[in-house]
């Protein structure tokens, strides 16, 4: 089971822990429930060690921890960050998701 990162997330995941002040801080990733379709994407800072049972995705000095739950759901996503006419942000390629609602905040599986 894995998650890859690309560069530009890489840059903008080191970026935003340098501009926090927290340059050694790994950015947590997950689902969780709610949103209009069932599932949300969740972002979070994380400082210190990862919890006993994350996986721990590196790219570089950038760290990103994932719950063996939303590993499930996770699995052979790409982790990227775009910057378009509608904005930037980060935005997962998930194979698993079903359908997404129209901001895009949303998932279904």
């Amino acid at each position: 089971m894995a998650i890859t990162i690309t560069e530009r997330a890489a840059k903008e995941i080191r970026r935003q822990a340098e501009k926090r002040g927290t340059p050694e801080a790994a950015l947590r990733v997950g689902i969780r429930g709610g949103g209009c379709t069932g599932f949300a994407y969740l972002f979070e800072w994380a400082e210190g060690a990862a919890r006993a049972h994350d996986h721990v995705i590196e790219h570089g000095d950038v760290r990103v921890f994932v719950d063996p739950k939303s590993l499930v759901y996770l699995d052979g996503t790409a982790l990227d960050f775009v910057t378009n006419v509608m904005g930037h942000g980060f935005k997962f390629e998930n194979p698993n998701a079903k359908g997404a609602c129209g901001c895009g905040e949303s998932i279904q599986f």
